[in-house]
């Protein structure tokens, strides 16, 4: 364990242990939707329309568990550039049918089911920790979890697999065409979106007074980050076709590049600036309306009242490239998921709060264990608050869910076709108000997750509900459980981690900082390399003190020397910025 310090407080009182808080409110208020929801919700809509309504002519909708498998992948990858999206979407494709794979396997050949919890209970571990060690985003380990813990319980013949998993790779393949065609009317789509919420965000942080500028200045660096990583996957070489305005640049990326640049200058603002924030804003309205670039462009006497660039930077242009250091790909996986790492005790959480819901939901008598399976993997967040918060959502939203089943229940009973156009209406349901609050989301989720189970063959209604609150209440309960049991020590020292490259990344900052435009643009493009580092560790270090101060029986936290890490890496950052933040040039 590293060591900890924080000023005022004797070495006893740093290292005793205090539980952390359980909140109720924060934990069913609705929050304001995301962005651009729709378009998960309706690519999961059509990828899985498409082999339901084929399986509903053939009358073999039994066969929709493997099916949707393929097509359920279609939810993932939205907020990436689309040559970064086909690539990922294959990725999520392949571990969906390798985890179908195993699970079917698994149900042919092992009879015993106190051991096929146990296996269901360690693939849904390998999902979370592997889900979170890559970043594929929302909706993360949860749909590989429900699908294969789901398959475990399937009677299965071994010769039929070959032919089911075909079946998965076909649902996969229609959801990858339906996720990459928007890519032919709006290329640009999603790395505008995220360019939109870097200028979004910073005309938060231009209106922003008093206490309101800290929290408005992370959100905005947060988001600017987020931006470059996305343009960073998009190719650089000037061929993609783009409808810009810069002068002899001529490509979406450099139109792009500048707007985000001028979305980072708010990081170096010293007071509110009204005109500056609705400029940003209507930056970002034109962004989301698919308008044709604006051009950024700043007179001399706004740009130094704006974002304080001199003279000497409004010539110089470099557009900004990831630096070439560091591991990628798989190694940068591997380097995630190594001893020590932060994301292996939440694996271990989830394994055994899966195997022990299951077996309690075998003990109870219960004929769907894997649901306990699905309840307990699903809580597993960051931390033990956000775990907290997980299940009462799910308990909550599940209770919902089966008062709405059972009331849809005549209109279910009156045949397949009407099966199928709810359970595509739900889905888009769920999409729709789960940004909102999973709560609000599972009042959709478990509605379609029993026409999934209905789609195999009618059980009686009661017993429906009955299997299903019970393992609600065992997923969530034994879940829970083993959440505060397996704590995560690990996250301070994740802080430490974090603390100590922000030092280094600060170092390297200051050094840029004081080099000069004569150095040319090898210093630009180093100065840039420089302001990335230190704009994602100071993200770093927000991202590990929430999850450690979430954490329960944590030890204290060294608050005031994160406080003192942000702000002294801001202020630099703030200072690199008006450095080396190139204007562009009036047209």
């Amino acid at each position: 364990m590293g060591k900890h310090t924080t000023r005022g407080t004797t070495p006893r009182q740093r290292q005793r242990p205090r539980p952390a808080a359980l909140p109720i409110r924060s934990t069913v208020r609705l929050r304001r939707p995301v962005d651009l929801w729709h378009k998960p919700a309706l690519s999961a809509a059509g990828a899985l329309a498409v082999p339901d309504l084929t399986l509903l002519a053939l009358g073999r909708l039994d066969l929709v568990l493997y099916t949707s498998a393929g097509a359920m992948c279609a939810l993932y990858a939205h907020g990436r550039p689309y040559a970064a999206r086909a690539r990922s979407l294959a990725l999520v494709v392949l571990g969906m049918v390798a985890s179908l794979g195993v699970a079917l396997v698994c149900a042919a050949t092992v009879s015993s089911p106190a051991l096929l919890v146990a296996l269901a209970a360690l693939v849904a571990a390998a999902h979370k920790t592997v889900c979170d060690a890559t970043g594929i985003g929302p909706p993360g380990n949860l749909i590989l979890t429900f699908i294969s813990s789901s398959a475990f319980f399937v009677p299965q013949r071994l010769a039929d697999v070959p032919f089911h998993l075909a079946l998965a790779v076909g649902g996969g393949a229609v959801a990858w065409l339906i996720c990459m065609a928007p890519g032919l009317f709006r290329p640009h789509g999603p790395e505008r979106a995220a360019v939109a919420r870097a200028l979004e965000a910073s005309a938060a942080l231009w209106r922003a007074q008093g206490a309101e500028v800290l929290p408005a200045r992370r959100a905005a660096a947060g988001a600017v980050n987020a931006a470059w990583h996305t343009l960073f996957l998009v190719p650089g070489d000037g061929t993609e076709r783009g409808h810009g305005t810069d002068r002899g640049r001529g490509t979406e990326r450099a139109g792009l590049d500048r707007l985000l640049v001028h979305a980072e200058s708010a990081l170096a603002a010293e007071a509110p600036h009204p005109g500056e924030a609705d400029r940003c804003a209507s930056l970002a309205r034109a962004l989301r309306r698919g308008r044709a670039l604006p051009a950024v462009a700043l007179t001399p006497g706004e740009s130094r009242e704006v974002a304080g660039v001199g003279a000497e930077r409004r010539a110089l242009w470099e557009p900004r490239r990831p630096a070439p250091d560091g591991p990628r790909g798989i190694r940068a996986v591997r380097d995630r998921l190594r001893p020590g790492s932060p994301l292996l005790p939440v694996g271990a959480r989830v394994a055994a709060g899966c195997a022990l819901a299951g077996w309690v939901s075998l003990a109870a008598g219960v004929g769907h264990p894997y649901w306990a399976v699905v309840t307990a993997a699903s809580l597993y967040q960051a931390n033990t608050t956000l775990s907290w918060q997980r299940a009462v959502q799910r308990v909550l939203g599940n209770v919902l869910g089966l008062v709405l089943f059972l009331a849809l229940l005549p209109l279910i009973r009156t045949g397949h076709l009407a099966m199928v156009l709810l359970a595509l209406a739900f889905q888009i349901g769920a999409e729709a108000l789960i940004t909102r609050n999973y709560w609000l989301g599972s009042v959709c989720v478990t509605p379609m997750a029993l026409l999934l189970t209905e789609f195999g063959g009618h059980l009686p209604a009661g017993t429906l509900v009955h299997d299903r609150m019970v393992d609600t209440l065992v997923g969530a309960a034994v879940g829970l459980a083993c959440c505060v049991l397996v704590t995560n020590r690990r996250a301070t020292d994740r802080i430490d981690r974090a603390l100590a490259e922000v030092t280094a990344a600060r170092g390297a900052a200051v050094r840029a900082a004081a080099g000069s435009a004569a150095e040319g643009t090898g210093w630009a493009g180093e100065a840039g390399r420089s302001r990335d580092r230190l704009a994602l560790s100071l993200v770093e270090l927000r991202d590990a003190f929430e999850v450690a101060s979430g954490e329960w029986w944590q030890r204290a936290l060294p608050a005031e020397r994160v406080a003192a890490a942000e702000a002294e890496g801001h202020r630099t950052l703030a200072l690199l910025v008006r450095r080396t933040a190139p204007v562009a040039p009036v047209p």
